[in-house]
């Protein structure tokens, strides 16, 4: 029986760079008003939620994910041919094929780097995260770029009261490279997909295939609606709170550290609610700074850990070194946490 070579890679992964891209236009909740019957108070009381960034015909998915791509890189001190493999989570590119990722790769002028898409919903980074941790260690690639990007604009129905007022715009960029030191922990991942359903597009792309349109949702006009995002926001409330504080504390469990080992709590951005929840049932430490990029960002799923990552580290809310809880949690029902160092 031949010998097979055994795989050489560094000994630990660390997160070397991060970079962010919210598109220009701000959307205050006063525009979302426009077509469901609620009020600025009451968006804010369940969500947290004050604007949020839509993005507009130049700022494709592909646009966003270079833009904070570039600045990852940038933030890890590497050139882009140093990053031999692209993992892409999202939700709202619309090809089918090829992957969005192979673009990107292509023109942030990656060495014919590896290159795929995910789709794990508001927990494709964690996903990403661990692929590229594997991949580092394991030694097919070095350098790893993980990005989550989204414009979830195009798929927000703007007349669901439940939905309207949550989704936005946006893409998150990590570099993972090698570490001599653990840098990135266990994670504890998995899906429940008997709860499917709580989280779903409206309509699947091949009910437009039929013909029939009778049976596809029309809007107030009596147009045709695009398929959106859709979702049992009690269900899912319920869920995220009781079911992703054991997760999260879990990813601590697994790390071999506490609580008050933490210096940053940075969880999917749905709910603030969620977010305040998660807090007190982890009994986190009043030192522990807490991510609520929700408020200005609204919940741009695979996107909304990074982007929030970038924004303490660019406000001095966070350091680098800094240890931090991550955990994404969404449409699947899927999740993902660990705890990370700051880079």
């Amino acid at each position: 029986m031949a010998k097979i070579n055994p795989s050489k890679g560094a000994p630990y992964a660390r997160i070397l760079g991060v970079g962010g891209y919210r598109p220009t236009r701000v959307v205050p909740n006063e525009v979302i008003l426009e077509k469901i019957d609620s009020s600025d108070e009451w968006i804010r009381s369940r969500s947290g939620i004050e604007t949020r960034h839509w993005a507009g015909p130049e700022e494709t998915v592909a646009a966003m994910a270079i833009e904070a791509s570039g600045k990852a890189i940038a933030d890890a001190g590497i050139d882009a041919e140093q990053i031999g493999a692209v993992v892409v989570s999202t939700v709202s590119h619309f090809s089918q094929t090829p992957a969005i990722a192979t673009e990107i790769a292509d023109k942030l002028g990656t060495n014919k780097a590896a290159a795929f898409d995910i789709s794990a919903g508001c927990a494709g980074f964690g996903y990403g995260l661990t692929l590229a941790k594997g991949m580092v260690v394991e030694g097919s690639a070095e350098h790893v770029l993980v990005i989550g990007v989204e414009r979830l604009s195009d798929l927000t129905d703007l007349e669901d009261r439940a939905t309207a007022f949550l989704f936005g715009d946006g893409a998150g960029a990590v570099v993972v490279g090698p570490s001599q030191e653990p840098a990135i922990g266990p994670t504890v991942w998995g899906s429940e997909g008997d709860k499917a359903a709580t989280i779903k597009q409206t309509v699947s792309w091949d009910r437009f295939r039929i013909g029939d349109v009778s049976e596809l949702p029309l809007d107030s006009e009596g147009n045709i609606k695009f398929p959106a995002i859709t979702q049992e926001g009690q269900a899912v409330f319920r869920w995220a709170v009781f079911e992703m504080a054991k997760v999260a504390q879990q990813a601590l469990d697994a790390a071999g550290i506490t609580a008050d080992d933490l210096d940053v709590f940075i969880p999917h951005q749905a709910n603030v609610r969620i977010i305040d929840s998660m807090v007190k049932t982890l009994k986190l430490p009043e030192h522990v700074t807490v991510a609520r990029d929700i408020r200005t960002t609204g919940n741009t799923s695979a996107a909304s850990i990074p982007l929030a990552m970038e924004r303490l580290l660019a406000t001095g809310e966070a350091k680098s070194g800094d240890t931090a809880l991550v955990i994404g949690f969404g449409a699947g029902l899927v999740y993902a946490a660990t705890v990370v160092t700051l880079p």
